[in-house]
């Protein structure tokens, strides 16, 4: 077994950056539900008409593994929020699923059709931030309530931001303050470099990192943007050992990633630790040689304390899934959970000045703990954890280790919304 290594980990989990109200009184009563998803609630004996919530996620495409994460995650959520019942103030939730194929301009289009011909009350998704921009408009069109999950670019909520659009999810400055917050605990003004695909992608999860670094008493020292399709990282790897950084802050995605080259380097001979985060379970199982290195996670089902969400989450993924929650699960459930107690709050009133004033600094429960929705620009404010990577026997890919939360407040971004 080779030497264990103090190397600090962080990911980015921003590929789902490219790869993360008409409040009518009459509504259709068909669903569009995917199979294999819960079947929505009935409608009651008193007639109340139901609450439509139309869906959007990537049901096909690169990120459909993290769409059909999502929708479990939501449908269950929706079930445990209500307790069973499908159903806020006696009216029924029905849900109307439409895929965005991780197309921007067929995430509008399908989502104008749920806001023109099907009168959704409320918009949920999307998997890739390229398809939730091309909805936000959509949104204060047709003055509809949008909560974004698990679509996490910054300026969602920032700069492109408007009053309907509500984030569950956390965003990359979050991220990025997390991955700040754990380097700078570990080594006070660590200098850090990074390696990221020359692409916007790439790039867009670099640029938080520099001024939480600079606000922790860190410094960037130096960077490194490959091609996305690059095998051979010895170049970059040789320049990045010759910035004599404290720490490497990797972010990559994909089949062709660095880390055996990185390993091979030695950079931790070099004085070199490296940097990135524990991801979706299917990436996970390519970081074997990254086991005993510390850094954070977004979601992993054994990190969350004595949480009965995620305790419930587990226990029905187990038994209708045959599986556990992987990354994106608790995001729809937590999604689900906001929307119910924003409902709940309204007595069903699925008005849009409603629900606003009703989610506007609203707490609410999730697989991960408490959140709240920020009211200058919505975002939510949510703690991550600080993990360690370690090999468990009969698991194939290295869990990720509770070692501690990271408080909400000390990794909350900036705010960037324009006024409204």
């Amino acid at each position: 077994m080779k030497k264990a290594v103090s190397l600090l980990i962080v990911i980015t989990f921003a590929l789902s950056l490219f790869l993360t109200g008409c409040a009518g009184d009459t509504k259709p009563a068909q669903t569009n539900q995917p199979e294999g998803t819960n079947e929505p609630a009935k409608a009651t004996d008193e007639k109340k008409d139901p609450i439509i919530i139309g869906a959007l996620t990537s049901l096909s495409g690169a990120l459909q593994d993290y769409g059909e994460q999502n929708q479990k995650g939501f449908m269950l959520g929706l079930e445990y929020a209500t307790n069973g019942t499908m159903e806020v103030a006696g009216r029924p939730i029905e849900v109307l699923w439409e895929d965005t194929t991780n197309v921007p301009d067929v995430a509008r289009e399908r989502a104008l059709k749920l806001l023109d011909k099907d009168k959704v009350d409320i918009l949920m998704g999307c998997a890739s931030s390229s398809d939730a921009a091309a909805i936000l408009d959509l949104a204060k069109e047709f003055k509809t309530v949008y909560v974004i999950e698990p679509a996490a670019a910054d300026f969602l909520t920032g700069d492109s931001w408007n009053r309907y659009i509500f984030r569950t999810g956390r965003n990359s400055a979050q991220d990025a303050a997390a991955m700040a917050d754990v380097i700078v605990n570990s080594k006070a003004g660590a200098k850090v470099a990074t390696l990221a695909p020359d692409s916007a992608f790439g790039r867009s999860m670099v640029d938080p990192i520099v001024n939480e670094l600079i606000e922790r008493g860190g410094e960037l020292v130096h960077q490194e943007f490959p091609p996305a399709e690059t095998t051979d990282f010895s170049p970059y790897i040789m320049r990045i050992r010759e910035a004599k950084p404290d720490y490497l802050y990797v972010i990559w995605a994909g089949a062709n990633n660095p880390w055996s080259q990185l390993m091979e380097f030695d950079l931790e001979s070099y004085g070199i630790k490296i940097t990135t985060g524990a991801p979706e379970i299917a990436a996970l199982k390519s970081m074997t040689p990254m086991i005993g290195m510390q850094g954070f996670c977004v979601y992993h089902w054994t990190l969350p304390q004595n949480n009965p969400a995620n305790d419930w989450l587990v226990k029905e993924m187990e038994a209708r899934y045959s599986e556990v929650p992987d990354l994106f699960t608790p995001g729809g459930m937590s999604a689900a959970i906001a929307i119910v107690t924003a409902l709940e709050k309204t007595g069903g009133n699925t008005d849009s000045e409603a629900l606003i004033e009703a989610m506007e600094g609203m707490e609410y429960e999730s697989p991960t703990g408490k959140r709240y929705f920020r009211k200058e620009d919505h975002q939510s404010i949510q703690p991550l954890y600080e993990i360690i990577l370690e090999k468990v026997d009969g698991v194939d890919y290295p869990v990720p280790k509770f070692v501690r939360e990271i408080p909400a407040e000390d990794i909350a971004p900036p705010v960037k919304a324009p006024a409204q």
